[in-house]
């Protein structure tokens, strides 16, 4: 199937708005959309655990059901899943979990979700939610577009029902794999230096929060993406 990871909600800005309890409120899970069609076979419904496998690994997300999305295509927002190694502090939209290493693979169990905590704001006491969605970009090996260059972010994927073992927010990276996978795209991709008419790597007048000076736009002559 093809995952459009770009999905969005209306009510978060990517996980920047994750420090705005009001809209953490309101928004704080990313399901799968998923077409009855495409869940004929898996015995999945609504609210059940399913395993995304990507190209150098997988997550495991809760299932959405709904003719809103088109069969053969499913959507997760890519709004959530922000996760901590330790147990301190922001708890309305972070997830506490355990971090594994093997070699080049490497996983996350989610230990703690969300909660109320104690703070100078007294509406983190109140939060009632634990669920603070799944962090899905780790399973997203990078794409360089072959005429652009910049990162192809929708992915194909196999949608099954959860195994025995998955749990909610289960993450697997293979990052040898990962790594192969962008230079193997790389290839297909043209230098920057090629297609730049005036030798950087990207406008200067484009308007950016914080502007670096105007030497780091330009690509250096040994740089391998200057061609």
């Amino acid at each position: 199937m093809v995952l459009i990871s770009t999905f969005r909600v209306p009510i978060q800005i990517h996980t920047r708005s994750a420090n705005a309890k009001w809209l953490d409120e309101i928004a704080h899970t990313n399901p799968l959309w998923i077409h009855p069609r495409d869940v004929r076979g898996m015995g999945v419904r609504t609210g059940d655990l399913v395993r995304v496998e990507t190209e150098i690994g997988h997550f495991v997300v809760r299932a959405w059901v709904t003719e809103g999305i088109r069969p053969g295509v499913v959507a997760c927002s890519h709004h959530m899943g922000r996760w901590k190694v330790a147990d301190h502090g922001q708890n309305q939209a972070m997830a506490t979990v355990d971090l594994g290493r093997d070699g080049d693979g490497w996983s996350l169990r989610r230990r703690k979700g969300g909660g109320p905590y104690e703070s100078a704001d007294a509406d983190t006491s109140r939060i009632w939610w634990t669920d603070v969605g799944v962090h899905q970009n780790l399973t997203f090996p990078v794409h360089p577009d072959p005429i652009s260059g910049s990162h192809c972010w929708h992915q194909a994927v196999r949608v099954s029902a959860a195994r025995p073992g998955d749990a909610y927010g289960d993450i697997s990276v293979d990052a040898g794999l990962s790594g192969r996978v962008f230079r193997k795209w790389l290839r297909y991709t043209r230098p920057a230096g090629t297609v730049s008419p005036d030798g950087t790597r990207r406008p200067y007048w484009l308007l950016r929060p914080v502007r670096p000076t105007r030497e780091a736009y330009r690509l250096p002559a040994d740089d391998p993406a200057a061609g």
